[in-house]
């Protein structure tokens, strides 16, 4: 079962409020669903949210255990002993608070040393609460910023009067940001831009607040819990990762094969060309921040690549991984293009104006995600507003991921080259960094576990603050590679953790790599230096388990290509075990050690 069309973008929020029971129901029957815990803490009414957040979570194949806090005790909750919260042991928290929450407001008679004060004083019980929870279960944090006031003391100067109340609330928001910031594992809920999306005057109807204290106006629910959820969701790694593109009246308007390139509609100085600017305009900006641009286009090559580079547009033949323009039907080389860069049709967004390709995608493809697109002015909103791509860690190999796939793509043709396998392994000029977790790699470590289905022995994601307690500690070995090769830096494309016993047995809780990488002879090298730490410690055998996550049948043999013995197995799980010798052998050849 794939995403409810119901539950996305854009969605019906008084439909998902009246039929809230029968959704949940027919999702109650997906598999593979990861259970996370997620506590609650609020400071109003937190009424049809959660209910309306399990939706949502249960679309992402994610299902929640909630704990919820009493009604406007998140502080007591958070700073004093709580041991039902102690015994929930969370994996998540979100505090939902909004301007209501803000304990005093400036008032008239102060001055700015008044003001300021009074700032400190706030963002000093903020943190109070955040440094707690952070200390008591080192899990991820989410925390709303403030949505503003709807009215205004000072009118229009209440916005930089120092003694305005929006003003202050303004700081407050930025006191936040630089506080998310400068802290792991903590992240904000933009209400102060949903309020605003959704329309600031409707958000704050009093009535709601005096009668049942809801902080916000109940069909705004929904907005909200989906970017909750969408957070919550990515700190998981179930973003999409590639975006597939049709060409004609998707990135331009007009069919370029009857138009021609200089009839196409593209560019500022059109009012039909401009719809189609600000798409690519925002396709770039997520190319630059790490997300794959694919092209699949029924078009002659030629024209396709006249398009794509006009000086009218903004994205070029650069911006693309791959660019399929040929006449075959489309879900082909969509599959073809899910080969070519390694990625499952999950990770995938096909954006086509055409109704009919949509649904011949879907069609062949069910896991694939294809938004409805009608009016070119509204693509770009839709595919923004769609959660696909919420960011909760950006790094700098992400700036360069078209490029890592580009690389590889020329990496495969290469490989065309040689008879023999060993002989193209050589001919990279392989390079590798293999080094423990530390606090610099480990935002990129947490990226590449959540983002990584194929090669995943255990499917088991981590928060950053759970991978973070692995760091240094006695119990646990540590690993992770970076690649690099005569067509550049493949980054940190391999991770493992493992835990050991007295008994001297290592069990590895998790190994993934990048498939990008996968069969380059890195697995052995990593293999090798897992062994060398073992031997170093006194470890004697190391415990191998695979369980079938239902997208990871790429590596349900991997151990035993290693050496290991299979001991135990049922139909989703297979245990796996590794007698260490001091005689071992070191097993990979072509790659040269850092």
């Amino acid at each position: 079962m794939g995403e409810m069309r119901e539950l996305e973008y854009p969605f019906d929020s008084i439909d998902i409020l009246l039929h809230q029971k029968k959704y949940r129901k027919i999702m109650s029957h997906k598999e593979h669903l990861e259970i996370k815990r997620i506590a609650i803490l609020s400071g109003s009414t937190v009424g049809d949210l959660k209910g309306i957040l399990e939706l949502f979570l249960l679309n992402n194949n994610i299902k929640p255990q909630f704990y919820e806090g009493l009604y406007n005790r998140f502080f007591e909750e958070a700073v004093f002993h709580n041991q039902d919260l102690n015994e929930f042991r969370p994996d998540v928290i979100y505090i939902h608070t909004t301007n209501r929450n803000i304990s005093r407001l400036p008032t008239p008679q102060m001055n700015e040393a008044e003001v300021m004060e009074l700032l400190r004083g706030e963002m000093e019980r903020f943190e109070s609460v955040w440094k707690s929870l952070a200390e008591k279960y080192n899990c991820p944090i989410i925390q709303n910023n403030f949505d503003l006031m709807p009215f205004r003391v000072f009118g229009n100067a209440d916005c930089y009067y120092v003694n305005g109340i929006n003003r202050f609330i303004a700081m407050l928001n930025d006191q936040f940001s630089r506080y998310a910031q400068n802290h792991q594992n903590f992240y904000l809920c933009d209400i102060n831009y949903l309020s605003a999306w959704f329309g600031l005057e409707k958000w704050s109807e009093p009535g709601y607040w005096y009668n049942y204290k809801y902080a916000m106006h109940p069909e705004a629910i929904p907005l909200l819990a989906f970017n909750v959820a969408n957070i919550i969701k990515a700190l998981y790694g179930k973003n999409k990762k590639a975006i597939i593109t049709d060409l004609d009246n998707t990135l331009w308007g007009g069919v370029i094969g009857d138009d021609g390139p200089g009839n196409i509609k593209l560019g500022v100085e059109t009012p039909q060309g401009i719809a189609y600017y600000e798409l690519q305009q925002y396709l770039k900006y997520l190319k630059q921040r790490g997300i794959i641009l694919c092209v699949c286009s029924k078009n002659e090559e030629e024209m396709a690549y006249e398009g794509i580079n006009s000086s009218a547009g903004v994205l070029s033949e650069d911006d693309f991984a791959v660019i399929k323009a040929n006449w075959n039907e489309k879900h082909e080389n969509i599959v073809e293009i899910c080969r070519e860069i390694n990625l499952l049709p999950e990770s995938m967004v096909f954006l086509d104006d055409n109704e009919v390709e949509r649904d011949s995608v879907k069609a062949f493809i069910p896991r694939i995600t294809v938004p409805e697109l009608n009016e070119p002015a509204y693509y770009r909103k839709i595919l923004d507003q769609c959660g696909f791509f919420e960011c909760v860690g950006f790094t700098e190999d992400d700036k360069f991921r078209t490029e890592f796939y580009r690389a590889n793509i020329e990496r495969e043709n290469l490989k065309l080259k040689y008879d023999n396998y060993d002989d193209y392994l050589l001919s990279l000029q392989m390079k590798a960094l293999v080094e423990p977790f530390t606090h610099v790699n480990i935002e990129r470590v947490c990226q590449l576990i959540n983002k990584t289905n194929q090669f995943n022995l255990t499917g088991i994601r981590f928060s950053q603050s759970e991978l973070e307690h692995t760091i240094g500690s006695e119990n646990n070995i540590t690993l992770c590679a970076r690649l690099t090769d005569k067509f550049g830096d493949n980054g940190i494309v391999s991770a493992v953790i493992g835990e050991f016993d007295y008994k001297g047995v290592l069990t590895i809780v998790s190994w993934v790599m990048s498939c990008r990488v996968f069969k380059r002879h890195l697995e052995y090298l990593v293999f090798d230096k897992l062994v060398e730490k073992c031997l170093e410690k006194g470890i004697k055998s190391i415990r191998g388990i695979y369980v079938d996550t239902g997208r990871n049948k790429l590596c349900s043999d991997f151990y035993s290509q290693l050496g290991f013995t299979k001991k135990e197995q049922t139909d989703e799980r297979t245990e796996w075990e590794y007698l260490i010798y001091k005689d071992y052998k070191i097993k990979n050849t072509v790659i040269e050690v850092l």
